[in-house]
């Protein structure tokens, strides 16, 4: 993998990558090791707020190892001034580690007081199973609100495994985990309750197995630039097949999309109506007649899906036009309406191929479930679902790639490979046509990838996801949410 991309690891794997090196005795240094890493990143939180003598922060310690984690934080806290106490929320604590809190002059409290800086959630860590009810400490939830919560390793009470969270959790602002980035603060609730999330090598690296998957977090080289002999052909032509009477936005912003995503050619197949509603806002897009191969013709990409709602002719266009890519192997990005196009042998064959990418977000996930009949993807897909299980399954089932939409889209492919994971952190996006958006990206990246060479699907697919993120967080850094889909359009120019 490049290095734009970061490994990510459940939390049975580092628990597993740990074990040998605890049985030989390098607990007490792991977390040591730990505890400097949260430290520092509180001391450097302090640091950017104001002062950091007699500054005020308390731990909710927990009875085991993270617990544990926090309590040395705390004592090295104090070394520095800080005025650290500690919450114990059990009826006990990690004893070396609390014998040197204390001994640092640390102090233990029975509630959070006033002017509480940082508050770190040590109570749970990666090895808890279940829902959690938050302890109920005096002025915590005040505190919560006006402070900065720190998670040690991990939100307590979320899954690293899945990023579930079937109780209570405590938001944090940030999250400082040991080892490696885990699957649980990307995926899910998690992804929600992490905040910003700082690694901390602990020395597990040469021991840790393959990755679960990767978050890609930085651009990757897949867009060329135009060179000079090029002309619009050789730079890519996507067919779109989009909008209706119903929804002729659709159609507006997957062109549009597609278009500053940098593709030589957009060919709309949509009624007249819809296509000059287009023309007018983009007068560089091609309208585009007739069904099957002739349509197709001259295309190396296509789109299909937003926007067709209920119309069945132009379903049926739809349809057409993904069996011809099926057949001949073209890269396609298939969304909204365009998922209910899977039926038949399109959605039992399995092998729809890896150039086929499906984006539906949840609840679209869940009706191809119900319609493949699967009970263990339906049970993956529930009310606490496994996102990263369920777009795997999804993907291997019908044998194409599957990006499904969430806080953190996860994208796999139909040949088992670690998936990648893209987290936007960017709730406007929950809004109408951003989808379509996500097409139009999608297919300008699909239609001008290089066909000389094999293509990795997923990561394309992924890169178009990273660059809709990207997009909202420049319209939108504070996450306000005060912008429609089509100001994204715009914002992928920059």
């Amino acid at each position: 993998m490049a290095a734009a991309s970061t490994p990510v690891y459940s939390g049975t794997q580092i628990r597993d990558a740990e074990a040998p090196l605890v049985d030989a005795g390098a607990g007490p240094a792991l977390m040591r090791r730990a505890a400097h890493g949260l430290a520092s990143c509180v001391l450097d939180l302090l640091r950017g707020g104001g002062r950091i003598y007699g500054a005020r922060v308390i731990g909710l310690i927990g009875t085991g190892n993270n617990g544990g984690d926090g309590l040395y934080a705390l004592a090295a806290l104090r070394a520095r001034g800080v005025d650290a106490q500690a919450v114990l929320v059990g009826d006990r604590a990690h004893p070396q580690a609390l014998e040197d809190f204390l001994a640092a002059g640390g102090r233990l409290s029975t509630h959070v007081p006033g002017a509480t800086r940082v508050i770190i959630d040590a109570v749970l860590g990666t090895g808890a199973r279940g829902a959690f009810t938050l302890p109920d400490v005096p002025g915590l939830a005040e505190a919560a609100t006006t402070g900065t919560v720190v998670a040690c390793d991990i939100p307590s009470g979320v899954d690293a495994d899945t990023g579930r969270c079937p109780g209570q959790a405590l938001t944090a602002e940030h999250t400082v985990t040991f080892g490696a980035a885990k699957l649980g603060l990307l995926l899910g609730e998690g992804g929600l309750l992490s905040g910003k999330i700082h690694t901390v090598d602990i020395g597990l690296r040469e021991h840790l197995p393959t990755p679960a998957a990767w978050e890609l977090c930085s651009p990757e080289p897949l867009r060329r630039k135009p060179r000079p002999g090029d002309h619009k052909y050789s730079r890519g032509s996507l067919q779109v097949v989009a909008g209706s009477p119903q929804f002729p936005g659709a159609a507006q912003l997957t062109v549009g999309a597609a278009i500053t995503s940098g593709v030589g050619m957009v060919r709309l197949q949509a009624d007249p109506a819809v296509s000059a509603a287009v023309m007018q806002s983009w007068p560089e897009a091609v309208t585009s007649h007739g069904r099957g191969a002739k349509a197709f013709d001259g295309a190396t990409a296509a789109a299909i899906g937003p926007g067709l709602g209920k119309d069945r002719s132009r379903l049926v266009e739809g349809e057409t036009m993904l069996r011809t890519t099926v057949e001949s192997g073209t890269p396609c990005v298939l969304d909204a309406s365009g998922l209910e196009l899977l039926r038949g042998d399109l959605l039992t064959s399995g092998e729809l191929g890896g150039q086929l990418v499906l984006t539906p977000h949840l609840g679209e996930a869940r009706r191809l479930a119900e319609a493949l009949e699967d009970e263990t993807l339906q049970e993956l897909l529930s009310d606490q679902p496994d996102t990263l299980a369920a777009t795997c399954a999804l993907a291997q089932t019908l044998g194409a790639t599957v990006l499904l939409k969430g806080p953190s889209t996860v994208v796999a492919g139909p040949d088992g490979r670690a998936p990648l994971i893209v987290r936007s952190a960017t709730p406007g996006l929950a809004t109408a046509g951003t989808g379509d958006v996500l097409t139009g990206i999608i297919g300008a990246l699909l239609a001008t990838a290089d066909r000389t060479e094999e293509q990795d699907w997923v990561r394309i697919a992924a890169e178009g996801a990273r660059m809709h993120a990207a997009a909202a967080q420049r319209l939108d850094p504070r996450g306000y949410g005060h912008f429609g889909a089509s100001a994204l359009i715009g914002a992928l120019r920059e």
